[in-house]
């Protein structure tokens, strides 16, 4: 019986003789094993806060789920983003890649990020496009949070 290994950069096989075999070169660009080996921003902030955005999508038919917030300034300036991802390479890549092009964007700028970008920048395959697409959901689902609270401010 083999057992499979994934890795980003290649697939083993361990044998039943417990050797191990390089049996594929996956085909990941660098970008996308940087944010994978390197994540950038993970973490969480407090979903309380009425300055953080909380954005939760998830892609049923393969089992990503993002977690991506957002801390926004007094001028709409976001100043901060984290995220968790339970996912593939490809769907931390997207989420690490996301919270560093949100920060710095006011409100309005980032909701003009789109997946395509995000899946230009990381050389995304075909059939990891989702990816890039829950990331888009994700920074969409945080904003939408962030201006619910700002439109309902909860008393302290």
């Amino acid at each position: 019986m083999a057992y499979l290994i994934p890795n980003l950069r290649r697939c083993f096989c361990l044998n039943s003789s417990n050797n191990i075999n390089v049996i594929q070169t996956a085909a990941y660009h660098a970008n996308v094993i940087d944010h994978y080996e390197n994540p950038r921003n993970v973490g969480s902030m407090d979903k309380k806060d009425k300055n953080v955005g909380t954005g939760l999508v998830g892609a049923p038919a393969c089992g990503d789920v993002m977690k991506l917030q957002i801390k926004v300034d007094e001028n709409g300036k976001i100043i901060d983003a984290k995220f968790k991802t339970f996912g593939c390479g490809s769907a931390i890549a997207s989420s690490s890649l996301a919270t560093e092009w949100v920060k710095g964007k006011t409100v309005d700028e980032a909701l003009k990020l789109k997946n395509t970008d995000i899946a230009k920048e990381l050389s995304l395959p075909p059939v990891k496009l989702h990816c890039s697409m829950l990331a888009e959901d994700a920074i969409k689902a945080a904003l939408s949070d962030y201006r619910i609270k700002q439109q309902n401010p909860q008393k302290e």
